[in-house]
């Protein structure tokens, strides 16, 4: 049976008093601006880091291919997550930056939207999506290939308000 929920013990808000999964009903919610920033990384070896900064990739544009796939996954979230409410997206950027450290890329995606329900599932799809991408055009010069931490580290608008990831 479902529990009734406050800030301290949160309830699964995708399932109902008989535990079975519901899309929530957002149309009494006032339309806000409402953004999330989403990150991942992708670590590879520093020779693959090299050929995509090359632009030698047997597949082409590396950056380019995964920043058009992130952008594309946030538009298409409802598609893919099954409880997720169709949106009319205002922004999608995603930023992919090389880092020498890793190595490999940082991959970190903004989406804003004008509505009833926030936007943090299409920023994670983004990222998510991006991050695979760049897997599936280096994976013939490097199979072992990390896809990390992905995650959301900003969320700004609505109901609960703002949230940013302690690092």
């Amino acid at each position: 049976m479902a529990r009734r929920s406050s800030k301290a013990d949160p309830a699964l808000t995708h399932i109902d008093a008989k535990g079975e999964a519901r899309m929530v009903d957002v149309s009494a919610k006032a339309a806000t601006e409402r953004t999330a920033v989403a990150e991942g990384r992708v670590v590879m070896s520093k020779a693959t880091l090299a050929l995509i900064l090359s632009g030698d990739a047997k597949k082409g544009d590396v950056l380019g291919t995964a920043r058009l796939a992130g952008i594309m996954a946030a538009k298409r979230t409802s598609d893919l997550i099954p409880l997720c409410h169709p949106l009319a997206l205002s922004r999608v950027t995603l930023d992919i930056a090389p880092d020498q450290k890793l190595p490999g890329c940082v991959v970190r995606s903004v989406v804003k939207v004008t509505g009833p329900t926030g936007v943090e599932m299409e920023a994670l799809t983004a990222v998510a999506i991006a991050c695979l991408t760049i897997y599936d055009m280096i994976k013939a010069a490097e199979r072992g290939v990390r896809i990390e931490g992905i995650r959301l580290v900003e969320k700004i608008g609505g109901k609960s308000g703002h949230y940013r990831a302690q690092d």
